[in-house]
């Protein structure tokens, strides 16, 4: 009876032992669980909140491409575009009424240079606008024309008197508005001095370039 009673014993003992293992096994079977969703969700946010924001910069990017090709701006004013200047002269000559100023330099234009190409024609404006800006002559337009001994049209503080309905003006008077505006550069930008070809004045300046039958120097 005894050994009945140690074998059976035995038996609950062994039992015992091996629903404590198994009890310990699975309870470090959950614990192992959490900790490895844990660590797996940081990633996965990571790893999400880097191609949302990498999202978020192509669309910023789309955003700034769509709206770059709004972003110029159109120049104000009706100023007319032109891929030549006698295109621009085409589009600007006239024979309207100047301010006193313009009309000035539209005579000189004139004058001196109709007969020029347009380019010349140009540079002769520039000349006058560059002078009267230079603080070596005079600071108005009429008042570099009209200085004593610098242009040979000009006697006794007058002009001769001019066919305002001639192509010559027409053009004169689109070349004064373009250099006044600085709208067309000149090829001899800066110059301040100019002079046929025909005379040889032996000026100790920096010459800039000949156009058509006149010499520029700056």
């Amino acid at each position: 009876m005894s050994k009945k009673l140690d074998l059976a014993g035995s038996i609950a003992l062994a039992a015992t032992f091996a629903f404590a293992l198994l009890s310990s096994d699975g309870s470090l079977a959950a614990a192992k669980a959490p900790v490895k969703a844990q660590i797996a969700l940081p990633q996965a946010v990571a790893t999400t909140g880097i191609d949302a924001q990498a999202d978020g910069q192509n669309q910023a990017s789309l955003s700034s491409d769509a709206s770059g090709d709004g972003a110029f701006v159109t120049p104000a004013g009706d100023e007319p575009s032109a891929a030549s200047l006698a295109e621009l002269v085409a589009q600007r000559a006239s024979n309207a009424p100047l301010s006193r100023e313009l009309n000035c330099l539209a005579s000189a234009i004139y004058f001196e240079s109709k007969s020029e190409p347009l380019a010349g024609q140009l540079a002769v404006g520039r000349v006058i606008v560059a002078r009267s800006r230079s603080g070596r002559f005079p600071d108005s337009y009429c008042g570099v024309v009209y200085q004593p001994s610098q242009f040979s049209f000009v006697r006794g503080n007058t002009m001769p008197s001019i066919n305002k309905d001639s192509r010559f003006w027409k053009n004169a008077v689109a070349l004064a508005q373009i250099s006044h505006e600085g709208s067309w550069q000149s090829p001899v930008e800066g110059a301040l001095y100019f002079h046929s070809a025909r005379v040889s004045p032996r000026w100790g300046r920096e010459r800039a370039a000949k156009i058509g039958n006149q010499i520029f120097y700056r």
